[in-house]
Formats: structure tokens, C-alpha cells, sequence
């Protein structure tokens, strides 16, 4: 079954050796065995604790090459995965450490996405991320850098806990994305409540939701994303890991399915959830009692949503 991914962070999917291999090059000095550094337990309690997992990557992803390495190899990995279509995302303004630009960051990414692509066939789209605890200039400046590389960047998104920070501040890079046509999603529904992913529907205009997994006790959402077509980016595993919900049996994910509403299944972070979309659905058969049926309405859902 074709297979489409639309919500994988790259410096949450760096494979461990490449990781190790960047460090090395580059004089990093790990604290312990790299496995241990980037792949979060499966149970981190928090998504702020989840993070945390991704800081050694980030370390070594302050170079172009080492971020076109790390984008062609996240293609080589979906196309051993039967992706057939995969949109990554990343945060330019976190690879600056050592001197790249927003523009340096966008391209080198878009680099090693469009050599995987000529080695893969898969077809592939990129997302700037705005974070939700840095200023509404910083995230003007993401939109703006999305804008200028319009040739790679598909769309705009906004990360970060919505617990600790509200996405209103940040309306005026959206506004530009909108005004430029640019399609955006946004995380909500996390680390928070229903009022999160209204903000992002009603102040951010999102397309999509990243995860969404608090959404079902709100039956007004719920009929406003099942008539918009809002689509849900779920992570099961990661889902679980963050505590956002308590296992995969009691994973919103299905009953929404059921339900009607576009769900569709992502990794979120390949490495720090040691995870694929294999594995993803293979967890839900086994904790979710999915079938063939489900994987194939989420693949029909992922197939419309997404943003190339």
C-alpha cells in the first residue's frame, strides 16, 4: 500500500549513526552511548521531557552538509519504509549556531531532500516550523524565508507546547503565508486542550492539525473539522511517549476514523520515537485492533491532505 507521511521533524529523525558520525567530524563531544542520547523512553511523562532528545542533533546540525546528509538519508529511509510521499519540517532558525543563514538552512535541506528524490523516486515536501516561544518577529522571518524559496517550501507550521505559549502572537506570519497562498498547519491539541486547535483553526487559518489528539470531547470541533476537512496529524507513538494519551487502546485516532473526520498517521520523529510508519500501524493492529481497512482510509485522508 502507497504510503504517505505529513508530519516528520527532521532533527527528531537523524539516525543514530549519522548522528554519531556528524559528532565526531565536527569535535562533538557525546556523553554517552548515542542510542541513549536520542531515542526518548516509551514513556517520557512530558513533551517538554521529549525534547530533550532531540538537543544532540540539533548539536551537530549546524552545517549544510550535515543538514543535506541528514534530509537525503530521512528520504532513503521512507523510500525502504514504502513511502511514496513524505513532507518533513524543520525549524531554519535553530541551525544558526555556526554562522547559516534562515536562506543557507532552507537550501541545504532542500538539497539533500532533491538528491534523495533522484535516488529514491520519492516525492518529497518541505515546512519551515515557527516556534511558539520565540518572538512574532523570529516568526515573521520563517514565513518570510518560506516565501522567498517558494521552489522547495510547501508550507508553514508552528511548533512548540501550547500549554506555555498561545499561537495568536504569531498571526502575522501566518497572515503572509495565507496572503501568498501558502497552506499551513499547526501544532494544537498536544500538549493542551480543544481551545488550542480553535485558535489554529479560527486565528492561524491551519489546514491541518499536528496531532489533535485532545480534540474529542468538543463535539462543535469535532463537526467543524469533519465539515472543513481539517486534517489530523497523528503520532501514535509519540503521542504515547509525550503522555498525551494514556496507550494506543485508548488513542483517539480510531474512534475519530470511525467517526468520519480525516485522520492520517505520522511518525513525528523517526529516531526519538524509534519509529516508522511500519511500525506505526503494526501498533495499532496490536493495540487498536486496526486492519488493512483503517491504514488504507488513513493513507486515502494523507493522500488529499497533503500540501506539494
Amino acid at each position: 500500500m502507497p504510503r504517505y507521511e505529513l508530519h516528520c521533524h527532521l532533527d527528531g529523525s537523524v539516525r543514530p549513526g549519522t548522528v554519531a558520525d556528524l559528532a565526531r567530524e565536527q569535535g562533538v563531544l557525546l556523553d554517552g552511548p548515542v542510542e541513549e542520547l536520542v531515542i526518548a523512553p516509551r514513556d517520557c511523562g512530558s513533551l517538554t521531557r521529549f525534547l530533550t532528545y532531540i538537543d544532540v542533533p540539533l548539536r551537530v546540525l549546524q552545517t549544510p552538509a550535515a543538514l543535506t546528509r541528514a534530509a537525503r538519508e530521512l528520504v532513503e529511509d521512507w523510500s525502504a519504509d514504502g513511502v511514496v510521499y513524505g513532507e518533513v519540517r524543520f525549524a531554519p532558525q535553530l541551525h544558526g549556531r555556526r554562522g547559516m543563514t534562515l536562506d543557507d538552512a532552507v537550501r541545504a535541506v532542500a538539497g539533500g531532500l532533491a538528491a534523495g528524490r533522484r535516488d529514491t523516486g520519492v516525492r518529497t515536501g518541505l515546512l519551515l516550523c515557527c516556534l511558539r516561544h520565540q518572538s512574532p518577529d523570529e516568526s515573521l522571518a520563517v514565513a518570510e524565508t518560506a516565501l522567498r524559496h517558494r521552489e522547495a517550501v510547501v508550507g508553514l507550521d508552528l511548533a512548540g507546547d501550547e500549554r506555555l505559549h498561545g499561537g495568536r502572537p504569531h498571526r502575522a506570519a501566518f497572515d503572509l503565508a495565507h496572503a501568498a497562498g501558502l497552506p499551513c498547519t499547526v501544532h494544537a491539541g498536544e500538549a493542551a486542550g480543544p481551545a488550542s486547535m480553535w485558535e489554529a483553526i479560527d486565528v492561524l487559518g491551519a489546514r491541518r492539525i499536528g496531532h489533535g489528539v485532545r480534540c474529542a470531547g468538543d463535539g462543535a470541533l469535532l463537526d467543524r473539522l469533519r465539515t472543513d476537512r481539517v486534517a489530523l496529524e497523528m503520532c501514535p507513538t509519540s503521542n504515547v511517549q509525550t503522555g498525551a494519551v494514556p496507550g494506543l487502546a485508548a488513542h483517539p485516532a480510531t474512534r475519530l476514523l470511525a467517526a468520519g473526520l480525516p485522520v492520517t498517521i505520522s511518525t513525528d520523529t523517526r529516531t526519538t520515537s524509534a519509529t516508522s510508519l511500519t511500525h506505526e500501524f503494526d501498533a495499532l493492529r496490536r493495540g487498536a485492533a486496526w486492519t488493512t481497512r483503517e491504514e488504507a482510509r488513513t493513507q486515502e485522508h494523507a493522500a488529499r491532505a497533503a500540501f506539494a
